[in-house]
């Protein structure tokens, strides 16, 4: 079986979908592994550490002519059109309902997989890789808010006088927001945190943080651990309580998110006026209309006095560690996705199996 790694090719993209370490073990499965030249360079990952492990180097169209495709990023048209027939691909899709991509795909007679499509399960954890990548993006987050601060982030004592810690305000305490918390925490800052999940509490008193806790009259928990979008009155009371908390900030992390819905509004252009001048928001939403609604994708923009960071690929920042992360995620798929045949690995019944049955496209379940 041919696994083809090919070149992202999506501006500002860095990672790459599997490195040298992880081809040598498919390799030592029985894979063909086949990778586009360069396609690691930009991750730090040259090609002849790949050559190394046992893949072979090719073009473009040899990385996409085969058995098993493995890719970050949604594929283009072009992509889509140098797929083999019959094939499998493995990627992050970035959809929602109809897409016409995904569409001439299945047209092609290909299976595809989409890794947003991983359940929330124990036996699912090590292949997620919409966490591992969260990861990734809490903690850069703060490190570029730390960077366009202009103030200390821990409280500092010199014979010159004596400064206070940040107070840092994070949004969500998903795994994204967590990491926040704790990449604040370890730089000293102080840290509080909100989520409409009343059950995060527990997890972020465990970091060192403090709870911001409102009263909105319902709960935003939701299926599978996400949040759920609050009705319109809770969301009035939501802006109106959380104003007066984040007008204390000096850094602002937002990372709430719905599925397939645009992003909600936390932080109005009101309390943005409200901040100290100086001080930083990092929308990590911003793919999504961002949860500022000043904030600009792929865009870091000064608005009142506040510098306002609408990167929308944290993980391309720390490429080198994103694509290791999302390489063994799709390494502990494969596993459970082959078994031994007389001429190699051979792919199992991907209906049969919980992880790989929720992930499978099909022209009925859409994008």
């Amino acid at each position: 079986m041919k696994i083809g790694i090919p070149l992202e090719t999506r501006s500002g993209e860095t990672r790459v979908a599997s490195t040298p370490e992880i081809v040598k073990k498919l390799a030592g499965k029985g894979f063909e592994i086949l990778v586009e030249s360069g396609a690691g360079a930009r991750a730090g990952y040259p090609d002849a550490d790949y050559a190394q492990a046992g893949a072979q180097l090719t073009d473009r169209a040899g990385a996409y002519d085969v058995d098993l495709l493995l890719k970050v990023r949604r594929p283009d048209a072009e992509d889509v059109e140098a797929m083999r027939p019959g094939g499998l691909l493995i990627s992050l899709l970035e959809t929602c309902g109809e897409d016409p991509l995904l569409s001439a795909m299945l047209a092609k007679g290909m299976r595809v997989l989409g890794m947003e499509r991983m359940p929330r399960t124990s036996r699912a954890q090590s292949m997620d890789a919409l966490s591992s990548q969260s990861n990734l993006a809490g903690y850069r987050a703060v490190i570029e808010a730390a960077a366009r601060y202009g103030r200390f982030f821990p409280m500092m004592m010199t014979s010159a006088g004596s400064a206070k810690p940040a107070r840092v305000a994070v949004l969500g305490a998903g795994v994204a927001g967590l990491q926040a918390i704790a990449t604040a925490r370890r730089l000293g800052a102080d840290v509080h945190a909100y989520d409409v999940r009343p059950e995060t509490r527990e997890q972020i008193l465990s970091l060192g943080a403090k709870p911001i806790v409102l009263d909105l009259g319902e709960s935003g928990a939701g299926e599978g651990g996400y949040a759920r979008e609050l009705s319109d009155e809770a969301k009035a009371r939501q802006q109106s309580a959380l104003g007066d908390e984040l007008a204390k900030a000096h850094v602002i992390i937002t990372t709430a998110l719905i599925p397939c819905r645009p992003a909600p509004v936390l932080v109005t252009e009101e309390v943005v006026a409200r901040l100290r001048p100086g001080s930083v928001i990092v929308d990590l939403a911003a793919a999504s209309g961002g949860n500022c609604p000043l904030t600009v994708a792929d865009e870091i923009v000064e608005r009142h006095g506040v510098t306002i960071v609408g990167i929308t690929n944290f993980p391309a920042l720390v490429p080198a560690d994103a694509s290791a992360f999302y390489a063994r995620n799709l390494f502990n798929l494969i596993e459970i996705m082959v078994q031994p045949g007389a001429s190699g690995p051979e792919l199992k019944d991907l209906t049969q199996d919980d992880i790989t049955a929720a992930m499978l496209v099909s022209a009925r379940s859409g994008g």
